[in-house]
């Protein structure tokens, strides 16, 4: 296994003068960056429940962050022709609720992988009829109902750093998997916002209809704070999400199981993968705008 180090950092570490342009020996994080200078890897994949064995032959690569370990260590491979780093969101064996899903430390793992583009897959439920379950949704917007969680990496005394947030997800990622998905065996829908809930547990009927007339049409637990983190570190992020069931029976029916949701993505976990695959490989290789979101800012801190 190879093995990347990365620096603890206090909770509040003391600030360079100028932490956009300190020396390597005056700034720590540095050395994270330097020891990667020769690591490739600028796909970076995430995925939900059921997507655990996504690479053949993969290379684990042992890494600890400021934050602490991520979910599980990464693993390093080819898909659709690209370099991949694929990392499980909950763990190789789902010990992590989507509460305790260590966010912060997967996300800057991944950079320090040099990753720099990031699709992550998950499963949702439908708030509306037409998203009937076994379609792929690419979202464009998502609502962020969840407390309690780290939900920054700029919670540190120093510059404060505001980062625009209108549209959370790469529109060139975006496109890229809404082709990928429209080209795939399942329904395919381009756009939809995102309800991301606390979790563990599922939605009231009650709460299913105020996240629909709240304009939702997806519910999901780990969108949110992953997708933002991934715009606080300048990741382009792309979302497929995979509809398990209709959120609580929203109006009527038979309310949503973990045995469902688990089986119904087992059941189309190649399909997506498939899907998957041709977004990755279809990603575009030169720099988006997306990674020069923090371009102008100070910051309280070097990024990996």
């Amino acid at each position: 296994m190879d093995e990347v180090t990365a620096l603890p950092r206090p909770r509040n570490p003391p600030v360079p003068d100028d932490p956009l342009t300190c020396e390597p020996q005056g700034c720590p994080w540095n050395a994270v960056r330097h020891s990667l200078e020769s690591v490739n890897t600028p796909i970076g994949v995430i995925g939900g429940s059921g997507m655990y064995r996504l690479l053949t032959d993969a290379e684990p690569l042992a890494i600890d962050t400021p934050y602490g370990p991520p979910s599980e260590a990464p693993a390093r491979g080819l898909l659709g022709g690209r370099e991949v780093v694929f990392l499980p969101r909950h763990g190789a064996d789902h010990r992590f609720a989507p509460h305790r899903v260590p966010y912060r430390a997967n996300i800057w793992a991944l950079r320090a992988l040099g990753v720099r583009q990031l699709v992550t897959t998950c499963a949702v439920g439908g708030l509306l009829p037409e998203l009937s379950a076994g379609s792929v949704v690419v979202p464009d917007q998502v609502i962020d109902r969840t407390w309690g969680r780290d939900h920054t990496y700029y919670d540190v005394e120093g510059p404060v750093v505001h980062l625009p947030f209108a549209d959370p997800y790469c529109p060139r990622g975006r496109r890229a998997a809404v082709a990928a998905a429209q080209a795939g065996p399942l329904p395919a829908v381009d756009g939809g916002t995102m309800v991301v809930i606390q979790g563990p547990r599922f939605s009231s009927r009650a709460e299913s209809r105020r996240n629909a007339q709240d304009g939702g049409t997806l519910v999901n637990m780990t969108a949110m704070p992953e997708t933002a983190l991934a715009r606080e570190l300048a990741l382009c992020c792309t979302t497929l999400a995979l509809v398990t069931d209709a959120d609580a029976g929203v109006e009527s029916g038979e309310h949503v199981t973990q045995d469902a949701v688990f089986e119904l993505f087992a059941r189309n976990v190649s399909q997506l993968s498939g899907i998957l695959e041709a977004t990755v490989a279809a990603l575009p290789e030169d720099e988006c705008d997306c990674q020069h979101v923090l371009d102008g800012q100070k910051l309280p801190f070097d990024l990996p």
